[in-house]
């Protein structure tokens, strides 16, 4: 791959990274927040059950999109790593090229297409 489409990849990756960034630290953010904070309720006193179990869950949602977007970022400073140790635009799998069409939506992506879509038919079926 050319340093010219190298370096576009990275600026791409580099911005996805820094929109992950931005949506853990909101996501921290929130779920952070007491639930005196959310509520807005000062009194000691508890609030009603399905006031709880809704704050609850909104906090469960908060966490899982959280650790969504840890694994995104993970996997972006991997490509990152690999641009700079010449390995990005490879299959893992197979070696050959992924094509600039799979990279231009999926700038992390590890695999081509074909053998990611071999992954994902082989998980199907184990389930």
């Amino acid at each position: 791959m050319k340093k010219s489409e190298l370096k576009k990849y990275e600026k791409l990756l580099l911005k996805k990274r820094e929109e992950m960034i931005v949506q853990l630290k909101a996501s921290k953010k929130k779920i952070d927040t007491t639930i005196k904070e959310s509520t807005g309720d000062i009194s000691s006193y508890s609030y009603h059950m399905a006031d709880q179990g809704t704050d609850a869950m909104e906090r469960e949602k908060d966490f899982m999109f959280a650790s969504k977007s840890g694994r995104l970022l993970y996997h972006l400073d991997e490509a990152l790593r690999r641009i700079h140790k010449g390995e990005y635009g490879n299959c893992h799998t197979c070696g050959k090229p992924i094509s600039k069409e799979r990279l231009e939506a999926v700038p992390h992506a590890r695999f081509c297409i074909e053998c990611k879509e071999k992954e994902e038919n082989a998980n199907q079926s184990r389930r």
